[in-house]
């Protein structure tokens, strides 16, 4: 926004400064200057200063005007700041006061209406000394119109506050603020005529709505140069409901611009005397006295908020040492306060001396809630340029994540294995959230999402994942291996809302396309399941466990996770517990993500791991064993098995025996033969047995291939005769 520095100095009369230097103090206390353009002499007596190129964060509504500017100022070089004051001519009786009713008292806090009669429409006129209307819109090339329209504009740029005039004789019966009524229909300023939404807040009289409230007036009580009467609207509407009222109709005008920030609630009795002072100063007079309604509600949270208390050891150890040896006295914390508009009531104590105020807010700072928002005021405004240079105090050396060993442990597994670690978004929407969430009905909602897309905090990292797939596949990047080691999020809800939020580290991995060439004689190939079934296992050997293997459930059980592929996927279990699924993805993900498995090989494998379970597990420390000296004796053992049974089942129970001197077994054949029985297959199991620090004996070796065959019985095997 601009503001004119001679605007300034017209409120500030003692301002010494130059603008330039003005414009540097200004920026260092956070209200920020980002060009400074002279205007130079044009009448070749008259210096009109400058115009400056502001740039207002949003928490600062109160600097978005010439008198806000001006606070800042007069605290920052201690001068005194006059108070807004606009003289009105005396009130004529009038029978009764204009009719105002606030229906929507949950979105309307106040409402001022003033009633002016024969009124000239026409060119603006100056009004009073220092306040040159003409000159000041020429030097910020603000067009003038009519003296109504420039009077409503000159009271957003002196002071902030939207105002509104209206052609009284258009009007029926009196003012009411309520919610529009829906299919209700509104032609605004801007020429167009729109179906308001039942959630719109309206300024409507008896009979018709007259204007968007907080955003833009009717066409129909607009001022024409007819216009004989006025009324004179100044009001305070609530944020929420600007903000909503404006976007369901695309507008942004300067009225919106600063009610969705938190107008002042009292600024509305003065800036529509300053309103109405510009427009008698072509004639005309008033007809009663000021129409003034309030919401107690509204006023209680805006202007008449609790008082903060503020000590002053909380501001000394908040900021610190200053470069000035006295440092921020309690006359310092006392000057800048007051001079922002904050009312203070000191106490000290009798037994420690310490200083404390009761710190009343201006109703023109919503953004001041707490202790800490004074102390940050109090630094701002005496200079953070002025605080010692110090470092923080810290006794302590960096500390690890409980889990950070580990987790390096399986990026590291990951990485070697052709894997390329990526970083998905923490969110996702409502539908893949309850799609991939390990518990149904733990997917904790935002309370205001960017987008649907992105309306849960996500309860697994598989979303992220088939979203990065996706993307790569649709770039021509086809063969793709990617994993994610990131947090998950689960919880309760209490009516839509979050109640209790808890935080889980979790992998999910996925993979697509060929492997690389492993040699000139053997050609790349398909990753397919059992590629990730061993990039699992090398992931979780990683850990220390009495037992590990994996299984599946039939399609019917309901227990597979729908992501996956019925029939092409499986359970890694360790030590009891669920580690992770991994498999196929399901041909109707793919087919919802726009993944054409025909270009891209016949399966895009997916999976996760929970790592906060497989955290609680230690990790698997490297011994170096001496390589024996003894003789090792190999010993094959032919079986039957039955189709259901798998090699997990028999490999789980040859581990569960323990035996020391068994060092290695593995599958050596599978066939299949007429001469077995219906539904069997055999097995060639192939075991080496070896010792440290003996040649094993005969009888030794008996035992142990008793002790093998008992186990694989027991697991549903039969030595083939």
């Amino acid at each position: 926004m601009k503001i004119l520095t001679k605007w300034l100095r017209a409120y500030l009369p003692g301002l010494a400064d130059d603008d330039a230097q003005l414009a540097e103090d200004l920026t260092l206390r956070g209200i920020a200057v980002e060009g400074i353009y002279p205007l130079g002499e044009p009448n070749g007596s008259i210096d009109n200063g400058s115009v400056y190129e502001m740039d207002i964060t949003t928490n600062r509504v109160d600097a978005m005007n010439h008198y806000g500017i001006a606070r800042e100022a007069a605290a920052i070089y201690g001068l005194k700041l006059p108070e807004l004051r606009y003289a009105l001519p005396d009130a004529r009786p009038a029978g009764k006061p204009f009719p105002v009713r606030i229906e929507a008292e949950d979105e309307c806090g106040r409402f001022t209406a003033r009633v002016l009669r024969d009124v000239t429409i026409g060119e603006s006129r100056d009004w009073f000394a220092g306040a040159e209307v003409a000159t000041y819109f020429a030097l910020l090339e603000q067009k003038m119109i009519l003296n109504a329209v420039d009077a409503t504009n000159f009271a957003w740029l002196a002071m902030g506050q939207p105002t509104h005039a209206f052609d009284l004789d258009k009007i029926e019966g009196g003012i009411v603020v309520r919610r529009a009524r829906k299919g209700e229909r509104l032609k605004t300023l801007d020429g167009v005529e729109r179906v308001l939404d039942a959630d719109d807040l309206v300024v409507a009289d008896h009979k018709k709505a007259l204007g968007l409230a907080g955003v833009m007036g009717g066409w129909d009580t607009m001022i024409t140069p007819e216009t004989k009467n006025v009324l004179v609207e100044a009001a305070w509407f609530d944020p929420v409901a600007v903000r909503q009222t404006a976007r369901r109709h695309g507008l942004h005008t300067d009225a919106s611009h600063r009610f969705e920030r938190g107008a002042d609630f009292n600024a509305a009795p003065v800036a529509s005397a300053l309103v109405s002072a510009i427009l008698l100063a072509n004639g005309g007079w008033i007809e009663g006295e000021l129409v003034d309604a309030r919401i107690a509600a509204a006023e209680d949270r805006t202007a008449r908020r609790k008082p903060v208390q503020l000590k002053l050891s909380e501001v000394w150890r908040i900021l610190g040492a200053t470069e000035n040896e006295e440092g921020i006295t309690a006359a310092t914390v006392e000057a800048v306060l007051t001079a922002l508009g904050c009312g203070l009531a000191s106490s000290q104590r009798p037994t420690t001396g310490e200083v404390s105020w009761s710190v009343t807010l201006p109703s023109w700072r919503l953004d001041l809630e707490r202790e800490i928002d004074l102390i940050e005021e109090v630094a701002r405004v005496y200079g953070y340029n002025r605080f010692a240079n110090t470092l923080p105090a810290f006794g302590e050396g960096v500390r690890a994540l409980p889990w950070a060993e580990k987790e390096a442990a399986v990026r590291g597994t990951l990485l070697a294995a052709g894997f390329h670690e990526a970083i998905g978004s923490s969110f996702c929407s409502a539908d893949e959230g309850a799609l991939t969430a390990p518990q149904p009905a733990q997917v904790v909602p935002l309370g205001n999402p960017l987008s649907e897309e992105a309306g849960v905090l996500r309860p697994s990292l598989v979303p992220g994942m088939l979203a990065m797939i996706a993307g790569n596949l649709n770039r021509d990047v086809n063969d793709v291996r990617l994993f994610e080691l990131g947090t998950v999020f689960g919880g309760t809800t209490d009516k839509g809302m979050a109640d209790k939020v808890e935080e889980r580290p979790a992998l999910a991995f996925g993979a697509v396309g060929s492997l690389p060439e492993e040699s000139a004689l053997h050609a790349s190939r398909a990753f397919e399941f059992h590629d990730v079934k061993g990039v699992v296992e090398q992931v979780l050997a990683r850990f220390e466990m009495r037992a590990m293997y994996f299984d599946r459930f039939p399609a019917e059980a309901g227990i597979m996770p729908e992501w996956l592929h019925p029939y092409r996927a499986a359970r890694a279990v360790a030590d009891g517990v669920t580690v992770g699924w991994f498999g196929q993805l399901h041909p109707r993900e793919a087919a919802a993500r726009k993944i054409d498995t025909r270009r891209h090989g016949d399966a895009v494998l997916i999976g996760e791991l929970y790592l906060d379970r497989l955290y609680k597990l230690p990790l698997r420390r490297p011994v170096a064993r001496e390589i024996s000296r003894y003789q090792p004796v190999r010993r094959d053992f032919s079986l039957v098995l039955d189709e259901s049974v798998e090699w997990e089942t028999i490999d789980r129970a040859i581990a569960e025996l323990r035996i020391p001197e068994l060092v290695e077994w593995r599958v050596r054949e599978v066939f299949r033969d007429a001469r077995l029985g219906k539904g069997e297959y055999a097995l060639l199991l192939g075991a080496t047995f070896q010792a440290q620090d003996r040649t094993l004996r005969e009888e030794e070796l008996q035992g142990f291939q008793t002790r093998v065959v008992e186990a694989v019985g027991k697991a549903g095997a039969r030595l083939r005769v």
